[in-house]
């Protein structure tokens, strides 16, 4: 049996917040990585979203406190609202169930809370060595990390995979809007910014996912957790925002791929056509180049091009979703008032 030490000496007290339903042998993984942290939590709590699979015994092994919901799954962003209601600590720590942190991940969260009293909430990033290490997971995992290690500091969005956030301006902005259908800590992370508070995101503070990913489950996801949640929440705004996800140089990328699978296609019929894509595969590689470099640096050329196969397609399926609902959506008045 594995415990938390006592974290009576710190000057923040630090309550993990973990939701989880059937969580399996990752949440196992997570817990265990938590109890060899160099700055031990003073509190940790799991929430068992009516898991089959005996999530909440297993946790109850690591002599955390756990909150079970037993009526049907209420999904990971009211458990999370939960546990921020039943925490003691000041800093609410959110930490996914198929996530590992470092030995000093909540050292340096600590760190950055206590230098910089003026930031209200911060989140970190996956590492570049996650634990499944097929092609799908792989891409998946080192593309967040990516993006997390080449993003402005300053934010305007959250992320609970790895974030925390002080507790009092936690309960000042309501918590997590369960109204929302899905990315509810990006939400939150843009009402936070509204609002005028300060969200880091803070590259050196890295844990590692457990996650194994499939082709489908991977297309699903960021198409229907991210993309079309991520499309309704910015139109209408009167800019883009400029970071994660959704810089400039992204969109282009997309109309690159757009290109090249258009001039591929013409190309059976008008041969000319094919040097068209040739011209659009150079662009899109000229545009992506510090990505794909990175890809080779961390699995060589074999897994280089399976990535870039992988985000050639993700461009293209990510770039129509945004393309449809941002259409549906800007119609959708219009409709009412007709």
């Amino acid at each position: 049996m594995k415990t938390f030490q006592s974290a009576d000496h710190y000057s923040l007290c630090f309550t993990v917040i973990m939701p989880v339903c059937n969580g399996g042998d990752n949440l196992r993984r997570s817990l265990e990585a938590l109890a060899t942290s160099t700055r031990p939590p003073d509190e940790v709590i799991v929430i068992d979203d009516s898991s089959s699979d005996g999530s909440a015994d297993m946790a109850r092994n690591y002599e955390v406190k756990v909150i079970s919901i037993s009526d049907g799954s209420q999904g990971s962003y009211v458990a999370r609202n939960l546990g921020a209601k039943a925490a003691q600590g000041n800093i609410l720590v959110f930490i996914d169930a198929d996530v590992a942190v470092r030995s000093d991940t909540l050292a340096r969260i600590e760190r950055y809370l206590i230098k910089h009293p003026e930031i209200d909430a911060l989140f970190g990033s996956y590492d570049a060595d996650p634990a499944v290490r097929t092609l799908v997971s792989r891409y998946k995992n080192l593309l967040h990390h990516y993006v997390h290690q080449h993003s402005p500091r300053e934010a305007s969005t959250f992320w609970t995979g790895c974030g925390a956030i002080r507790r009092e301006v936690f309960d000042e902005m309501g918590g997590f809007d369960i109204s929302c259908r899905t990315i509810r800590d990006i939400e939150l992370g843009g009402r936070l910014r509204r609002a005028g508070k300060q969200v880091w995101l803070c590259p050196e503070i890295q844990v590692k996912h457990l996650k194994h990913w499939k082709l489908t489950t991977m297309i699903r996801s960021d198409i229907f957790d991210r993309a079309i949640p991520w499309t309704r929440l910015i139109v209408g705004n009167t800019s883009m925002p400029n970071e994660l996800n959704l810089k400039k140089g992204n969109l282009v990328s997309a109309s690159a791929a757009w290109m090249t699978l258009g001039f591929l296609v013409t190309g059976f019929l008008f041969p000319w056509a094919w040097i068209g894509m040739v011209l659009s595969m150079v662009t899109l590689g000229v545009l992506n180049a510090d990505l794909y470099h990175f890809f080779f640096q961390q699995g060589g050329l074999g897994f280089a091009a399976g990535a870039a196969g992988l985000h050639f397609l993700y461009l293209l399926y990510s770039s129509m979703t945004f393309a449809l609902i941002s259409g549906q959506t800007r119609l959708s008045p219009k409709k009412k008032q007709e």
